[in-house]
C-alpha cells in the first residue's frame, strides 16, 4: 500500500511529490509518457507558455532542492509596470521597495517541468507510474482503491492511505467522483507565445489593460541564436473576447505584432518576432469539494483562475506546502494520513488565501475593462494613491508575492 496516490504528473503533482519526505511511500500516475533520462533538457526557444513564479513560491521550490536547476534560465522579475490603455497614470511595484532580491522570476514551463521530474527520479520512495491513467477510484474503510489503466488495456489495482487529485481542469477523476465544479466561463481566451523584443527588458513585467481585456509581456531571458545575436525576449499573455483572439490569431506574424505593438505601445521598442502561437479559454471554476476522506483535490482540478495576476500555479504550490504541513502534522501526531479532520483544518486554513486570490483575480480584469465615465475618472486616481500610499503599495505587492497571512 502507498501513502500516497497522485493522479496527475504536471507541474502540481510533481511539486506535491517533490515536496513531501522521503519517508512515505509515494505512486505518481500520469497518462502521458515521461521524457527518458537520455533525453536532453529543453533549450530555449519560441514555443510553449511560461509561468510567473512569485516570491512566496520561490522560496517553496528551493525548499525542494529543485532551485538549483531552475535558477540558470529563470529571469528574476525586478518591478512591475501597470497601466491602462487611452488613460493616463501607471504605477510601478519594485522588488527594492520590499528589500527583495527579486519580486518573483518567469520560467519556461517545459524547463521547470523536467526540473521537477528529475528532482523526482532521484527520490527512492516515489515511482512513476507513467504512461498510466486513474481511471477509477473508490473509496474504502482506511484507504482508497485505484484502478490503473496501462498499455494493451491491462488494469493493475493499487490501494493508498490518501489520494490527490491532481489531473488538471476538468478532472474525469472529479466527474468520476461525482465533485461538481462551479463555473464561471469569460468568453474570452489567452493568447500565449514568446515575443523577440528590439530593448532589454531590465526584468521589468509589463500588465497593460485595454478595452478588451489585459494584456503581459514579462520577462524572459536571453538567447542567442543565428539569426540573431542576442535577442531579448518576453512572454506574452493576452486576453481577447474570444471571436477577436481567433481573429488576431489568424493574423500572419508581421499583422499579429502590428497588432500587438498597438496595444502595447513603444515601452520595450519594436516588437520583432513572434513564436507558435496557442490560445486557451478563460474560465473561472472552483471544486464544490476539495477533500473528502482519504481524498484531497488539487491543481487545475480545484480551481483555474483568470491569467491577468499570474496566480493559477502559484496558489496551487502554496496548496501543495500547506497539505505537506498538514500531513507532517497528522504524522507526529498519529492521526491516518486520510484523516477528516485533518483534511478539513487543511481546507479551512487553504480558503482564505483561495477565496480572495480568486476574488482577485476575477474582479481586476473586470474593473479596468469597464468604459463608464467614472470608472475612467477613478483609475488614474488609483494608480496615484498607490503612488501616494506606500503601506497601499506595500499590501498590493505582499497580495501578488503570495507572502501575506490570512
Amino acid at each position: 500500500m502507498f501513502d500516497l496516490l497522485i493522479a496527475g504528473g504536471g507541474m502540481v503533482g510533481l511539486s506535491l511529490a517533490a515536496l513531501l519526505p522521503s519517508s512515505l511511500r509515494i505512486c505518481v500516475v500520469d497518462r502521458f509518457p515521461m521524457p527518458t533520462e537520455s533525453t536532453p533538457l529543453p533549450q530555449p526557444s519560441f514555443d510553449g507558455r511560461s509561468t510567473a513564479l512569485s516570491f512566496n513560491s520561490m522560496q517553496i521550490l528551493k525548499a525542494t532542492g529543485v532551485w538549483e536547476s531552475i535558477a540558470p534560465i529563470a529571469e528574476p522579475i525586478q518591478s512591475v509596470h501597470v497601466s491602462q490603455r487611452e488613460h493616463l497614470g501607471s504605477t510601478l511595484m519594485t522588488a527594492k521597495e520590499k528589500g527583495w532580491e527579486a519580486l518573483g522570476c518567469v520560467v519556461e514551463n517545459a524547463w521547470l517541468g523536467r526540473s521537477l521530474l528529475e528532482l523526482v527520479r532521484q527520490k527512492n520512495n516515489v515511482i512513476l507510474a507513467c504512461p498510466k491513467q486513474v481511471t477509477k477510484l473508490t473509496p474504502q474503510l482506511d484507504h482508497v482503491k485505484a484502478e490503473l489503466l496501462g498499455a494493451e488495456d491491462q488494469i493493475d489495482v493499487v490501494k493508498a492511505k490518501l489520494a490527490v487529485i491532481a489531473d488538471g481542469a476538468g478532472s474525469n477523476l472529479c466527474q468520476q467522483l461525482g465533485i461538481g465544479m462551479q463555473t464561471e466561463n469569460y468568453h474570452h481566451s489567452a493568447i500565449v507565445a514568446n515575443v523577440a523584443i528590439e530593448n532589454a527588458h531590465l526584468g521589468v513585467a509589463y500588465e497593460r489593460f485595454t478595452q478588451d481585456g489585459p494584456l503581459a509581456l514579462l520577462p524572459l531571458s536571453t538567447i542567442k541564436s543565428q539569426e540573431l545575436q542576442a535577442q531579448h525576449r518576453s512572454a506574452l499573455i493576452w486576453t481577447l473576447p474570444a471571436a477577436k483572439a481567433e481573429e488576431v490569431l489568424s493574423l500572419d506574424d508581421e499583422e499579429f505584432l502590428g497588432c500587438l505593438q498597438s496595444q502595447f505601445g513603444g515601452r520595450l521598442g519594436r516588437l520583432m518576432k513572434v513564436g507558435k502561437r496557442q490560445s486557451y479559454p478563460l474560465v473561472l471554476s472552483t471544486a464544490k469539494e476539495q477533500i473528502r476522506k482519504h481524498l484531497v483535490v488539487l491543481g487545475n482540478a480545484a480551481h483555474t483562475l483568470h491569467p491577468v495576476a499570474g496566480q493559477g500555479f502559484n496558489l496551487a504550490l502554496r496548496d501543495c506546502f500547506a497539505l505537506c504541513k498538514a500531513i507532517e502534522w497528522a504524522r507526529e501526531n498519529d492521526y491516518a494520513l486520510g484523516d477528516l479532520g485533518v483534511l478539513s483544518a487543511y481546507e479551512q486554513q487553504q480558503k482564505i488565501d483561495q477565496d480572495m486570490t480568486r476574488w482577485f483575480s476575477d474582479k481586476l480584469p473586470a474593473w479596468f475593462s469597464r468604459q463608464n465615465i467614472p470608472t475612467h475618472l477613478i483609475s488614474p486616481l488609483g494608480f496615484l494613491s498607490l503612488t501616494l500610499m506606500p503601506e497601499v503599495k506595500g499590501q498590493l505587492i505582499d497580495f501578488a508575492a503570495g507572502c501575506r497571512n490570512p
